[in-house]
C-alpha cells in the first residue's frame, strides 16, 4: 500500500512538474507574472484557514497517528502533506523565482489530486475506532473544494481582466 501511494504520488507530480515547465517554457515570451495587487480585504482571513485548516491541523492529526501508532493514517497524512509542500514549492518558484504565468495552474492541477488523496484516505482508514479521523477527513474536503472553488472565482482577477464596462 505504502509503495502503491508512494508510486501514484511520483507519477502526478511527474506530470504536473512537466506540464508546469512546458507551459512556463511556452509562455516564456510574456511580461514577468505579477499578482494583482492590492490583494483583496479577505484575503488574509482565507490564507489563514487555509493554513490552518490545510496544513496546521492535519500536522496535528499526523503527530497523532504517529504517537499512537497509527500507520494507515500516518501514511495517507505523509502523503497529503508531501504533496501539499511540492504545491507551495511549485508557486513559489513560479512565482517568484521564474515569474511565470504557470503559477496561476498550480492550484488547479494540486487540488484535484489532493481531493483524490483524501478520498482513497477516506477508503483507506478503517473505520472501527477511527471514525473521527474519516471526518477529519471529510472536512479536509469540503475545504479543498472551498478552496478550489474560490480559487476559480479568482481566475479573472489572476489575469489581469478589466472590470471596467464598454
Amino acid at each position: 500500500m505504502i509503495s502503491t501511494i508512494a508510486v501514484e504520488d511520483l507519477i502526478f507530480l511527474t506530470l504536473a512538474t512537466a506540464f508546469l515547465a512546458v507551459t512556463g517554457w511556452a509562455w516564456r515570451s510574456t511580461k514577468p507574472y505579477e499578482l494583482p495587487q492590492p490583494l483583496p480585504h479577505w484575503f488574509r482571513y482565507w490564507f489563514l484557514t487555509v493554513q490552518i485548516g490545510g496544513l496546521g491541523l492535519p500536522l496535528v492529526v499526523l503527530g497523532w497517528a504517529v504517537w499512537q501508532g497509527q500507520a494507515i493514517v500516518s501514511i495517507v497524512l505523509l502523503s497529503y502533506l508531501g504533496l501539499l509542500g511540492c504545491q507551495i514549492l511549485s508557486e513559489s518558484l513560479c512565482l517568484r523565482q521564474f515569474r511565470s504565468t504557470a503559477f496561476i495552474m498550480v492550484p488547479y492541477l494540486y487540488i484535484p489530486y489532493r481531493f483524490w488523496q483524501l478520498y482513497e484516505g477516506l477508503n483507506l482508514v478503517p473505520t472501527r475506532d477511527l471514525d473521527w479521523v474519516r471526518w477529519f477527513l471529510l472536512f479536509e474536503m469540503a475545504l479543498w473544494i472551498g478552496n478550489y472553488c474560490l480559487d476559480l472565482a479568482q481566475l479573472p482577477r489572476l489575469l489581469h481582466w478589466d472590470r471596467s464596462a464598454n
